[in-house]
């Protein structure tokens, strides 16, 4: 039960974060720039407090954790997620960046030489072609272009990511340290476009309170929350209760922002998530024979 919960409070705190970052940005409470600083510090604060106070770490920890390429990597993640949160939906967002993220991982494993099963590259295709329909212009309500390519970037980068993050003893510690180095290369980069004016900058209270609950609650308080859990489950159950953050967030999306939830839209969904479903569950060839089965 104690798992269930803490998966569960997990995948809901990360469905916040496309609910969070598109309220902010659809009402115009805050640019997408000063959004993604607010994240990205509140964030760091959070996980440095759970690491000093929780993991019993010292600053002199913190501050050794992490690495600048993983730092880049998230902060091309939440720079992209919340530009493309200008135009997209909250479910469409997190479906294009859960397929992306997925493609990434699995197709980094293929490149590496992993050999995939037959029911494997079945469910890769057939997540591509969904994920083409969902973004193709030529179908109806198709996404804007520009914010699927941001969205699409952001999901690479986290993919990247999570990958490099894959042996991390100290997860949660490690992650401290990501969003505090992230903190400081989004501060070299946005402050300059701000402070020149070469972005329109807009900031409210109620924006900053959205970002601060993003960064402080979905992203700092979700991923201890996930690292916690996440030691319990198998890298395929792992991977297949993710496949419940698209599905949350667009149902968030259609109950507190209006946003509508169409035929297509759900119809490519389940293409899309069943396809990355069947290729997460289907194990590759090269470790059906090193096992013997």
């Amino acid at each position: 039960m104690r798992l269930f919960l803490l998966t569960g409070a997990a995948m809901l705190a990360f469905a916040a974060n496309s609910l969070l970052n598109r309220a902010a940005l659809a009402e115009n409470a805050i640019d997408p720039h000063n959004f993604t600083l607010m994240r990205l510090g509140s964030g760091a604060i959070t996980l440095m407090l759970i690491a000093l106070i929780v993991n019993r770490k010292s600053m002199r920890d913190i501050a050794a954790a992490g690495t600048w390429p993983s730092a880049i990597a998230l902060f091309v993640y939440a720079l992209g997620f919340s530009i493309a949160y200008l135009w997209l939906g909250a479910g469409m967002g997190a479906l294009i960046l859960f397929a992306m993220v997925q493609f990434t991982m699995l197709g980094t494993a293929i490149a590496k030489g992993d050999r995939p099963s037959a029911l494997e590259m079945a469910g890769l295709v057939i997540a591509l072609v969904g994920f083409v329909a969902l973004v193709s212009p030529g179908f109806d309500q198709a996404p804007d272009l520009q914010a699927v390519g941001l969205m699409a970037c952001a999901g690479v980068a986290w993919g990247i990511y999570s990958l490099w993050g894959r042996g991390s003893k100290h997860p949660t510690l490690d992650t401290a340290g990501n969003f505090w180095r992230a903190f400081l290369i989004g501060s070299v980069v946005i402050v300059p476009i701000i402070a020149l004016q070469l972005s329109p900058a807009l900031v409210s209270f109620k924006g900053m309170a959205l970002a601060v609950a993003s960064g402080a609650l979905a992203s700092g308080v979700g991923y201890a929350i996930w690292y916690t859990a996440l030691p319990g489950l198998t890298r395929t159950r792992a991977g297949i209760v993710q496949l419940s953050v698209p599905a949350l967030a667009a149902i968030a999306g259609v109950l507190f922002l209006g946003e509508p939830l169409t035929l297509k839209f759900g119809l490519l969904s389940v293409m899309i998530l069943a396809g990355v479903g069947l290729a997460t569950l289907a194990k590759p060839k090269a470790n059906a024979q090193s096992t013997g089965k």
